[in-house]
């Protein structure tokens, strides 16, 4: 690995240079992560010891609450750790682990929140085939493959890169594919083709799932002729699913890396952090039966 790159870490830039931002941020992440973990392993206990929760909907809320709690803790410790060291480094295998873990546990949120919309989609148009449809192999198979693909996906990046040389080390305040390819003196070309392309799969596939299901649930529910089984309906989906998550990752993600500026650090801020923290508040805590 070592005969690959001219650097054996690289320096993370942090998200502010000045030195007296650094102990506000690290309260204020630390609370946020906080939050976020307890939050989140909160729902995934409180779902497996109900028996009342166990239906496809709570299921497919517990994997993406665990994945989010696991999503944060890629990022947000090496980045507490660095806002309160001197030395504000990541080792190159380290840089590689959370490379690969970071998409790993972001595509399982991703391919779970798609199989929330599907799961909502049936509920609501087509109620009489509901046990039929979304039935335990249904969701071990959605649970298998959303994982399988999620490394693979991980794996095929994190080979990529670990065949690029690298003639600078400072880097984002966490170790991401795309400006990390900045820091590349080799062609990233076969790179940036893999992440526009397979990316589409990864990322698009279950945005594309997601706005069709909503779609035809928004079609259904115009068809309900009271306004009290419209409210109750669309209670049930609400449109943040394609907004929080998949607005700022496609706005990141679907561009040249030569172009990664400090707003996508605060969109990719948005997508890592904010959004697994609200999480547990958006699905759960407005649900009368997590109540």
């Amino acid at each position: 690995m070592s005969n690959l790159t001219q650097f054996s870490e690289f320096v993370l830039l942090g998200l502010s240079f000045r030195p007296e931002d650094h102990k506000p941020l690290f309260v204020l992440f630390l609370i946020i992560y906080l939050i976020t973990v307890m939050g989140n392993l909160l729902i995934t206990f409180a779902i497996h010891s109900d028996p009342q929760l166990q239906t496809p909907m709570y299921f497919f809320l517990s994997i993406l609450s665990f994945a989010d709690s696991c999503y944060t803790t890629v990022i947000v410790p090496k980045m507490l750790v660095n806002l309160l060291s001197e030395k504000k480094t990541i080792s190159y295998a380290e840089c590689l682990t959370q490379m690969y873990f970071f998409p790993v546990f972001g595509n399982i949120d991703s391919y779970f929140l798609s199989a929330m919309a599907i799961d909502c989609h049936v509920a609501i148009c087509n109620r009489l085939h509901y046990a039929a449809v979304m039935n335990h192999r249904c969701c071990t198979l959605l649970l298998t493959f959303s994982v399988t693909f999620s490394h693979l996906h991980a794996l095929l990046h994190v080979l990529l890169v670990n065949h690029l040389n690298f003639c600078a080390s400072k880097h984002h305040f966490f170790c991401d594919i795309n400006p990390l390819l900045k820091l590349s003196c080799s062609s990233t070309f076969v790179n940036e083709v893999v992440a526009m392309t397979e990316g589409l799969a990864s990322v698009m596939a279950p945005f594309i799932c997601i706005v069709i299901s909503y779609l035809r649930i928004f079609i259904a529910v115009l068809k309900i002729p009271s306004a009290s089984g419209k409210r109750k309906a669309f209670s049930t989906c609400s449109s943040h699913l394609t907004v929080v998550f998949y607005g700022s990752i496609s706005y990141v993600y679907f561009q040249p890396s030569s172009s990664y500026t400090v707003k996508d650090r605060i969109a990719t801020i948005n997508y890592t952090v904010l959004t697994s923290m609200l999480n547990p508040f958006i699905y759960s805590l407005r649900n009368k039966d997590m109540k």
